[in-house]
């Protein structure tokens, strides 16, 4: 198959995942290898307690995905990264420590190199204020370092793994059986609609008709659904018309679409196709074309090191030695627990002096003491 057969083919893959997470470690192979990878990972990760589980992997030997979340994540180079990086974000390792620099760190050495493992690209899926849900490709010495083909596919698929992701999430069973999918939902908290091309409601659960009921983000008009901001309507028709044309068609529309109530509440909606693969036998005899889940939106805050980040616009590397200096201690017990040369740590502190106006290590410890308040948390 050429990449828009294999790209359309796993798609629906992935969707079918968001009903039956028995389909996970299939996907995320065939995911890997779309990409140009010998091994990945859906994984979530707490950046600030360094603390992890990988939930689908494959190509991963399980020693070392057990070595990582036990010891080496706190080495990983990305550390810093991850606290910044924003839902949708897609980078490698090679995009933010030198390759170079990259194979002298204890990381390397210890972890990915007797894997063979020489970099790899990391796509956000879902984010809090201490931790992120990714997925991510490992490229082997045989395949070289991530390039821009690699990122352009990933970027391919990520929208859709992020919305299979979140729609697991919301509907938080175990497993659904396609062919049930309607009946079983009405348990359900969140509102959950099932619409056609058009917007009319074909089904509802009983979430979804409190949600009408109270003739608020959310109303019947017609027999479709309507949102009550002409804006995000518009947006709502659009990607209806999307999921009726298949699962490609779908694209980045429709994540996490904003629904704001009369009285500010926020609310989230994720759309599922229904036109293709097993999802076909949700679909009420093939009338509908997407399920549509509702939900309140979670309040999302910065971390302490994030807001750090950006009030004084460090990069990755920056954040990742200054949070080092303060957990660590001095330049050369940094070094060795980066696993990098002393003059590059004093080098990096010699930048965190300047953009922060501090002078001493010390100075850089109650800075970042500083923004650990309760209030930023």
């Amino acid at each position: 198959m050429d990449e828009t057969e294999r790209l359309s083919a796993l798609i629906g893959d992935i969707y079918d995942a968001a009903l039956d997470p028995t389909l996970w470690p299939s996907v995320v192979e065939k995911a890997g290898r779309f990409v140009g990878g010998s091994a990945a990972s859906l994984f979530a990760r707490d950046s600030v307690h360094k603390t992890g589980n990988s939930y689908y992997a494959f190509g991963v030997d399980p020693h070392y995905e057990k070595l990582y979340f036990e010891k080496y994540i706190k080495f990983d180079p990305l550390n810093a990264v991850y606290l910044t990086l924003a839902v949708g974000d897609v980078i490698s390792n090679s995009n933010i420590v030198p390759h170079a620099e990259f194979i002298d760190t204890r990381f390397y050495k210890e972890w990915a190199q007797p894997q063979g493992w020489t970099d790899n690209v990391i796509a956000s899926l879902e984010k809090s204020s201490t931790s992120i849900a990714a997925f991510v490709v490992f490229r082997h010495e045989r395949e070289g370092l991530a390039d821009d083909t690699t990122h352009r596919l990933m970027r391919l698929i990520a929208p859709h793994l992020r919305r299979a992701v979140l729609i697991g999430k919301v509907v938080d069973l175990n497993k659904v059986e396609a062919a049930t999918f309607a009946e079983t939902l009405d348990g359900l908290g969140a509102g959950m609609f099932l619409v056609d091309e058009a917007g009319r409601i074909i089904r509802a659960n009983t979430a979804g008709h409190a949600i009408l009921a109270a003739d608020d983000f959310l109303r019947v008009s017609g027999g479709r659904l309507v949102a009550r901001d002409p804006q995000t309507d518009r947006n709502l028709r659009d990607i209806f018309i999307a999921a009726s044309n298949g699962d490609s068609a779908v694209g980045i529309q429709g994540i996490a679409l904003p629904l704001t109530a009369r009285n500010g509440e926020r609310h989230v909606a994720h759309m599922l196709p229904l036109k293709s693969g097993a999802r076909r036998n949700a679909s009420e005899t093939h009338a509908a074309t997407a399920a549509v889940f509702v939900h309140k939106a979670s309040l999302e805050t910065l971390s302490p090191p994030e807001v750090i980040a950006r009030a004084y616009k460090l990069t990755p590397t920056e954040l990742r030695v200054l949070l080092a200096i303060v957990e660590v201690g001095g330049a050369p017990e940094v070094a060795a627990e980066l696993g990098i040369a002393d003059e590059t740590v004093k080098t990096h502190l010699g930048r965190l002096f300047e953009k922060t106006g501090t002078r001493r290590q010390a100075d850089l410890v109650k800075l970042v003491a500083g923004y650990s308040s309760p209030l930023l948390r």
